[in-house]
């Protein structure tokens, strides 16, 4: 709660992208209902309409509010990159702190194994691995969580080095302290700020994937809605309609743009409660 306090007093714009990802939260949950029209029903008689007190954003090229389909496409979305993010973290950063403790040939093997997943071209994998494993919403985030692996693989891998050669955790191993349980009760709540901070970060970043991918068209089909597939249907009418882009491009720019904004004030409110953290730690060691 602490911390909590300490970011949102971190300034204004901090405050603004708290509420904004808190908005986008709701958004995500209840995204459908919200839409005050059916996002699949076409009225092909108003089709490329401008704004209007009727239809806020207007309406694409079959007739369907726009509106409406963005907050029905929020969830695929969000949510989609809140599994990518998810996945990253589960299987990139308990390896991570981890191979700090591995044998030698063990931290080689599964460095060069991050190092591998580095160098697959992030789009292009994540085509290959939907085509292979069926054109599907949870195998487009299945990728995506999986190339999201190596950055949180060397955060945890980094954060537990600059732990490891703490006295305690050489008294811990010492007195015959496993690798897991010296992770668990001694390891962890340093690694924690950090691996928060990469996983708002991270969540950017899937979300931008994501919409990459939905605007090739892989993950969901139309004419189910996502913030991507709405920017690619409407790049073919900018003629009639040049702001047509705008709802899915303003809805992806703010989101992302919000959780930079946190992440970087996280990192520095959570990064000072981890120096804190370490020098108590020392100081009690010394006692």
């Amino acid at each position: 709660m602490n911390a909590l306090a300490r970011l949102w007093n971190a300034g204004w714009t901090v405050r603004i992208a708290l509420l904004v990802v808190i908005g986008i939260a709701v958004i995500a949950i209840g995204g459908p209902v919200l839409a005050p029209y059916d996002p699949l029903a076409q009225d092909t008689a108003n089709a490329l309409q401008d704004s209007s007190v009727a239809h806020l954003l207007g309406t694409d090229y079959l007739g369907r509010d726009v509106f409406s389909r963005l907050l029905a496409g929020a969830p695929a979305s969000l949510l989609s990159a809140l599994g990518a993010a998810l996945i990253g973290l589960i299987i990139g950063a308990v390896p991570g702190a981890l191979s700090a403790f591995a044998p030698k040939i063990g931290e080689w093997l599964s460095l060069r194994v991050v190092d591998a997943l580095l160098s697959l071209p992030f789009i292009l994998f994540a085509i290959v691995f939907a085509a292979l494993l069926g054109n599907g919403l949870v195998q487009a985030t299945l990728a995506i969580g999986i190339l999201l692996a190596p950055s949180f693989f060397r955060i945890a891998r980094a954060a537990t080095l600059r732990v490891r050669d703490s006295q305690y955790v050489e008294a811990a191993l010492f007195l015959g302290g496993s690798a897991w349980w010296v992770l668990r009760r001694h390891v962890w709540r340093q690694v924690a700020p950090n691996l928060v901070v990469a996983s708002v970060s991270a969540l950017g970043g899937a979300l931008l994937a994501v919409a990459s991918l939905t605007f090739l068209g892989i993950g969901v089909q139309p004419p189910a809605p996502t913030w991507g597939g709405m920017l690619a249907s409407d790049l073919g009418y900018l003629s009639q309609r040049p702001l047509g882009p705008f709802g899915p491009a303003l809805a992806i720019i703010i989101t992302v743009g919000a959780l930079n904004l946190l992440a970087d004030a996280a990192r520095d409110v959570l990064g000072a409660d981890a120096v804190n953290g370490r020098v108590l730690r020392k100081e009690k060691t010394h006692v």
